[in-house]
Order: C-alpha cells, then structure tokens, then sequence
C-alpha cells in the first residue's frame, strides 16, 4: 500500500472546501430551510460513524467559547493559564480554533503546540477511511448524498477530526473556540462542558445568524449547557443584551451566570497588545479558574465583595504574561530595513474599532516619525465598506495628527505567480472577481471618498508583490489588517515559507 503523506492529506482536505457557487446556492435555498440545523446534525451523524457518542467527548473536560471579539485571545489565554498546571493537575490540553494563519494544523493544537505533521497524517486519513467505508441513512439523512457528500465540508470534517485527535492522545483539558454562532456551530455537539464562555459580541455572519444583534446573542448563546456554569465579557457596545443573556441562561439551565468587567483583573502585564486584551484576559481567568475547580483543583484565586480579584496565582500571572497568539496585535520589527510591521486579523466592525485604535495608540506613544502603510483586505464580507470607513474613521479623522502617507488593496492570493500556499487556498470567494481584483478596486475608490488624495492608492495582484514593494522603502510603520486570511498569507510571505 502506497504511503500517503501530509501534502496528501492537505490536498484531500482542500477537497472538502465549499465553493463560491455552493454558497450562492445555499443562500437562495430561502428562509423556510434551517440549513443550521442541517449543519449540526450531520456533525452528529459524522462523530456516530467513527464510533462515538456525544456522551465520549464529556472525557476531555471542555471549555466551550464563543463571542463575535475575541473568542480566539480569550482560548488562548485560557490555554496559557493553565498549562502552569502541567503535568501534576492536568496531563494533556487540547485547544481547538480557527482560522488557522499559515498552517492547518494550527486548528488543532496539543499542549500549546500545533499537532505535528505526522500525527496530522495518520488521525486525517483515520477519519477519512472510516467515513469512506461508512455510509449513513438516506432516509434519516436525505441531505448527505453518497456520492458525493459521503464526508464532511471543511470546517466540519476539521472539527470531527479534533474530537478524534483528542480522545485519541487521551487529551484531559480542551479548549474549543466555536467557529459562527453558537446554537447550530459544528463543535456544539458538546454535552457537559465544565464551563462556557462568551466574549464580546457584534454584527458579524448575518447570513447565518441573523443581522440584529438579539437574533445574534440568541445563537451565541446556543452554547450554554444545562448544570455548566456560564461568564460572559461585560457588553459595553451591547448593554442591553444582558438581560437576553440572563433569560437564555435559565431558560438552557445554566448553574450560573456572571458578568465579567475588565476592572476587574488586576494590573498585570498581558502577553497580547491591546487595551482591549484586559476584557479577554478577565474573561479567561475566571474560566481557567471554574475549570480547576471542576477537576478540583483549587487555584487560589480570590475575588473580592465588589466582585474583583482580590489575589491572583502566580501561575495565573505567568499564564497571562506568556501567552502566544499571532496575528492579533502583533509587532514585528525589521530593524535593518526599519519597517515596523502592526498585524491584527481583525475583520468585524467592533474588531476593526479595537485594533485600529491599538494601531492609533502605538502611534501617538512613538517617538519616531515614520511613514504611514496600510496593507488592507476583506474579501468576501457584505458590510467591507463599513469596515474601512470604521478604520478611516480611528486612525486618520478623530486624530488627525495620524494619517497613512499610502494604502495598498491586494487580494488574498499567496504568491505573485498567482498562487496560493496549499494550505490557504479559499474557494468562499468568486475566483474571476478575485482575478479582476474587484473588490480592491472598489475599496480604493471608497478610500478616496473618505480621505481625499491624502494617500497614494496602491492595488497589487498579491500579497508577495504588495511586501515586496514595502520592503523597498525604509522607516516605515505599516498596519495589516482586515482578514485572518490576508495576516496568514502576509506571515507566510514574510518568512517565505513555500510549500
């Protein structure tokens, strides 16, 4: 039998891939098909063929996270927390996220590091086969065709895929990450969390969730567990939706429900940048701490009648110092060249907001005057316009000190032969508008409605010709934002990691 090999299995994944034309059929099925619903059941119909019961996932002691802000920073500052509790009150941490940056393996990570390429292989093509020689009911389950859709789209075969990883490496502690939404999201076939959580929430996937921010915190919520306690971030864009909050979490059965203020963590340093990174690093501490105890460990932490903490664990501080995120508020200096790279995959209206006055702040605090860069794409999100006015609005019109000397629009697309790194390849986008570069040039006609001839407008094919460019010119700050996709392809080409 011929040996397949971790390029195979990065190929047969990119075959599960929705495609633009699936997405735009999906979409016109109309509002009658609760094509969420579908989603989620298949996942369960998918864990089943594998031999597993939702009741076998209750064995890794999971903590489920959702939010529309900072979901991800909050996972993983959880993650870090606690892996100061290794190995004497927890053996192994499993944390399941997405998007990855510039590896698919970085979804799935053990102990704080992405699953390696051979164990990516072997439990990949042990999902595969097992659901290849596996079929399921085509009276019970007339939407999964054999034909061809005897195995799960992408995200949903990645998540399955973990919960195999998982109990597979005898995995005690994960840390799941929801990917949209909450109620009908592929990882909530979780049964028994030890506690949930969610981050800050906002308009965002309105095509799956409903583009008002009650039918939106009515999906989030989908989370809460019956007898699993529940800390949400305090909703300072949404206040009213705590109450939404509180009836969902009697109406699931939650044990309890606390909101959680960044106040009230104490003044420590965060490992991740951001004024904004207090909400998630609060949030994760009292998950990392509801946890412990449900393991019964006691951490120590204390909170105080105002509901602050009175004192925080060591291991805790650690935690919180050491954590690990690229891509999120990230500073990469190239000092031969004095290019200062500020990298933030933000791409909602409340992250767009958060990051660009990280970036504003940063540069206020600097004192030195550099160029001004933005490198900037959102491909495939109906509110894109909104988001660059948002960033226009921050940076360059309530401080008018800042402004960006030029703007670059590129697509997402790897390499300047025109492709992509196999592992970043998106089929969620119409190629041909890709190729026209579109959606580019529609944003560089919006940045010239809002700012004027301010910046030079720039429009590259990709994003290797568009750093390439930048690295031409020196003392420069440039700010990359807009998609997780866009920072991934960004890293990868600045560490010319090719395939």
């Amino acid at each position: 039998m011929t040996t397949r090999t971790y390029k195979d299995a990065i190929n047969a994944l990119n075959s599960l891939q929705s495609n633009f034309a699936s997405i735009e059929a999906m979409k016109k099925l109309g509002p009658n098909v609760n094509r969420n619903e579908l989603s989620i059941n298949e996942v369960r119909e998918f864990t089943k063929r594998l031999g597993y019961n939702p009741k076998d996932f209750n064995k890794l002691n999971i903590i489920h996270v959702t939010g529309t802000k900072g979901k991800g920073s909050t996972c993983a500052f959880t993650e870090s927390i606690l892996k100061q509790y290794q190995p004497h009150d927890i053996n192994k941490i499993g944390l399941y996220t997405s998007p990855h940056l510039k590896s698919v393996r970085e979804r799935i990570r053990i102990n704080g590091e992405p699953i390696n390429k051979d164990l990516f292989t072997k439990y990949f093509f042990e999902v595969w086969d097992k659901l290849s020689s596996t079929k399921s009911d085509p009276i019970e389950w007339p939407t999964l065709q054999p034909s061809d859709q005897i195995k799960p789209m992408y995200f949903k075969y990645l998540t399955v895929l973990s919960f195999h990883v998982f109990l597979q490496e005898g995995i005690d502690t994960a840390i799941y990450e929801v990917g949209v939404g909450g109620t009908f999201d592929s990882t909530n076939i979780i049964e028994k969390p030890t506690v949930t959580g969610i981050s800050a929430l906002g308009i965002d996937h309105t095509f799956m969730l409903g583009n008002t921010i009650d039918s939106i915190t009515d999906n989030k919520t989908g989370i809460f567990k019956k007898g699993s306690p529940v800390f949400v971030s305090e909703q300072q864009e949404y206040p009213k939706t705590h109450k939404q909050i509180e009836k969902r979490a009697k109406e699931l059965g939650a044990s309890s429900l606390e909101f959680v203020k960044a106040d009230q963590l104490p003044d420590v340093q965060l490992g991740l940048s951001g004024e904004f990174q207090k909400e998630n690093a609060a949030l994760a501490v009292r998950l990392a701490d509801t946890h412990l105890k449900a393991l019964g460990v006691d951490s120590g932490l204390k909170i105080g009648k105002d509901d602050k903490i009175t004192s925080l664990p060591e291991k805790f501080v650690v935690g919180l110092k050491n954590v690990d995120w690229p891509g999120r508020c990230q500073i990469i200096e190239n000092k031969p060249e004095g290019i200062t790279w500020y990298i933030d995959g933000a791409h909602t209206i409340e992250s767009i907001n958060a990051s660009s006055t990280w970036f504003k702040q940063e540069q206020l605090h600097s004192s030195l005057q550099k160029k001004r860069v933005l490198l900037f794409n959102q491909q495939g999100r109906d509110n894109y316009e909104e988001l660059l006015t948002k960033l226009h609005q921050v940076i360059c019109i309530d401080d008018p000190q800042i402004k960006f000397d030029e703007v670059i629009f590129t697509p997402n697309i790897t390499w300047s032969s025109g492709q992509y790194n196999s592992e970043l390849i998106a089929k969620n986008t119409s190629e041909d508008s890709v190729k026209k570069l579109e959606i580019q040039n529609k944003f560089s006609e919006l940045w010239e409605k809002l700012d004027g001839n301010q910046s030079k407008r720039l429009i590259f094919p990709d994003i290797e010709t568009a750093v390439e460019y930048i690295k031409k010119q020196d003392q420069v700050n440039v700010f990359v934002c807009g998609s997780l996709h866009l920072v991934g392809g960004f890293l990868v080409v600045l560490d010319n990691e090719r395939d």
